[in-house]
């Protein structure tokens, strides 16, 4: 329990409205979008300025209690899962565009504004922010910035790494510090990279300053329908080997496209058993001549249908329903795990392969959307919560997923992070020595692991834990599971 001292203190920082101690306005804080495990805070402080943030954290370290910055909760990896009897700070209403200089192409940011909204406020001056993920009409750069989310362009544009230029950040104890500035070119070490995918553990960001690019001038969006998934996920590699550097490649398989098109009506050959999604933009001689080229490779993977966006509403039409596809998938079962997984894209054939024959040996169906470019899988794990044992079942079908991806010569994730969903696989994708060395540098930031204590990196040593048994954080009593 966290001191009354500490709570008191809370009392005099905050009015009654915004710090929350009740069951009852407790329980939408409870977990994120990783529904299977919850936790109760003791609190959760509603902020409105960032010297309360400021003030909240040397609270916290004075009296030696665990806090959780969280914003729209959309982590799928228990990233922002409360700490039990900790503090959660909720960034929501830190959600000013404090500055936008359309001359020098940045945008200085609260944590709780909504990536879509850095793109629509640059509009007016033909600039976009380039992450997309799907979330993007809802999730916020601070939680961006945490798992270093990327989205279906970041194959051309990359993730937030990217795009994050500096930070004003208040560290685990309190102290305020600025990392990197407003310069693409800077001297020294790149302290904001450091710190972006850091999942929280090394403070929380007050102010973002982000890169804004010009829109593109031209976008060529082209669907290709395949009779089978491994046909559509060799398809990405020709289209690699071609040497066209597209902005984005992604694939549904059936499952998925049936979800998307029962939720947005996207117009999708409800048929297809892969469907590839590829947009190339720029300026206009230049996508011209890579459609021709892409169209020709297209044909030679043997598609059975290929469309054309026709003009900007079709092109949307073609987005909606891809980003609406996690969401979407909830028609299709009362319960699914979003799996987060990287191979190498020479490799997307076999990798979904091997997901059709663990979906079968273990009877579970799985629905696939993923970045295709950059090999990130998401399998979308369906199961009914309700039914003895489902979620056991899907957590090992998960795992069997994971284990593929190390094999194959990927990651255990490519942009929803670790969290505390896959603390377990980090002792498979690294050595002692790597795991320590994280440790360490975690300690010399947060001596007191008072930031977003328990998630993305193992206690101890990080033995291998049993697939089956408990999570490490269920043992120590600060999660349940449902």
């Amino acid at each position: 329990m966290p001191s009354t001292n500490l709570i008191s203190a809370l009392t005099r920082l905050f009015p009654a409205q915004r710090l929350l101690q009740q069951s009852a306005q407790l329980a939408p804080y409870e977990s994120d979008a990783l529904t299977a495990f919850h936790a109760r805070p003791a609190a959760v402080v509603l902020v409105e300025t960032q010297q309360e943030v400021i003030e909240t954290v040397k609270l916290c370290h004075q009296y030696n209690v665990p806090f959780v910055a969280r914003g729209s909760g959309t982590s799928l990896s228990g990233g922002s899962l409360p700490i039990k009897e900790g503090i959660m700070i909720a960034l929501n209403r830190l959600n000013r565009i404090l500055r936008l200089d359309p001359a020098e192409r940045i945008a200085v940011v609260e944590p709780g504004v909504v990536n879509l909204d850095v793109s629509r406020a640059a509009a007016p001056y033909d600039l976009y922010y380039a992450p997309d993920p799907s979330s993007q009409l809802i999730c916020t750069i601070g939680g961006n910035v945490a798992f270093n989310s990327g989205g279906a362009h970041c194959l051309k544009y990359g993730m937030t790494a990217n795009h994050v230029l500096g930070m004003k950040v208040v560290l685990p104890d309190g102290e305020v510090v600025q990392l990197g500035g407003e310069s693409l070119e800077q001297v020294g070490p790149d302290l904001a990279g450091f710190f972006v995918g850091s999942e929280g553990l090394f403070g929380v960001a007050l102010e973002i300053t982000l890169r804004l690019l010009p829109k593109p001038a031209m976008y060529r969006t082209v669907l290709a329908a395949y009779r089978s998934l491994e046909a559509a996920g060799e398809a990405v590699s020709q289209v690699v080997a071609a040497g066209l550097l597209t902005g984005a490649m992604e694939i549904m398989d059936n499952l998925a496209i049936q979800a998307a098109e029962a939720a947005v009506g996207a117009g999708y050959p409800k048929d297809a058993a892969g469907l590839l999604i590829v947009e190339l933009e720029g300026e206009p001689v230049q996508v011209e001549a890579e459609f021709a080229h892409l169209l020709q490779v297209i044909e030679i993977t043997n598609p059975y249908e290929v469309r054309v966006a026709q003009d900007e509403a079709d092109r949307m039409r073609i987005w909606k329903g891809r980003k609406s596809a996690f969401s979407a998938v909830g028609r299709l079962s009362p319960d699914y795990i979003v799996q987060d997984g990287v191979v190498p894209r020479s490799k997307l054939g076999q990798a979904l392969a091997k997901i059709n024959q663990l979906s079968a040996t273990y009877g579970i169906r799985v629905a696939n959307v993923f970045h295709a470019g950059d090999g990130n899988l998401h399998p979308l794990i369906l199961y009914n919560g309700r039914e003895a044992g489902a979620l056991e079942r899907a957590e090992a079908l998960a795992g069997e997923i994971i284990h593929m991806c190390i094999d194959l010569g990927g990651s255990i994730t490519g942009e929803h992070g670790v969290g505390m969903e896959k603390l377990q696989y980090m002792a498979s994708m690294f050595n002692a020595t790597d795991l320590q060395t994280m440790t360490n540098l975690r300690r010399a930031i947060d001596p007191l692991e008072l930031a977003n204590r328990g998630k993305k990196l193992p206690d101890g040593e990080a033995p291998a834990l049993h697939l089956h048994g408990p999570h490490p954080l269920e043992k120590l009593g600060l999660i349940s599971r449902e």
